[in-house]
């Protein structure tokens, strides 16, 4: 199963981006759709996570960004508002055990 996220971007403080993946095989069951970012010189961290029964997400993020994953068309989402320079980084896109490449966000004036 391949991952490919798609939406990343530059944007200022304050503006919003929304992030999407898509799973290569819509036949596959995943039990938890998440997001992960890494920022440079730092390691991955959890951003968001969905796994139908509940939704959990990073203390930084909480209140801005809204995951949503879809088990039917086997695609996740995440919508960032209010953005802020330290949400730049590069956002993974993960379900199960499958990453995808990532996608960069830029947030600067």
């Amino acid at each position: 199963v391949e991952l490919m996220e798609s939406g990343g971007g530059s944007v200022q403080p304050g503006g919003s981006l929304r992030l999407s993946c898509q799973a290569s095989d819509s036949s596959w069951a995943f039990n938890k759709m998440a997001w992960y970012r890494q920022a440079p010189g730092k390691s991955r961290e959890f951003v968001a996570m969905d796994n139908v029964l509940r939704k959990k997400y990073a203390d930084s993020v909480k209140g801005r960004f809204t995951i949503d994953g879809d088990n039917v068309r086997n695609t996740v989402s995440l919508q960032m508002n209010n953005l802020k320079v330290e949400d730049t980084a590069v956002y993974f896109c993960n379900m199960d055990q499958f990453w995808g490449p990532g996608t960069q966000v830029t947030v600067s004036s």
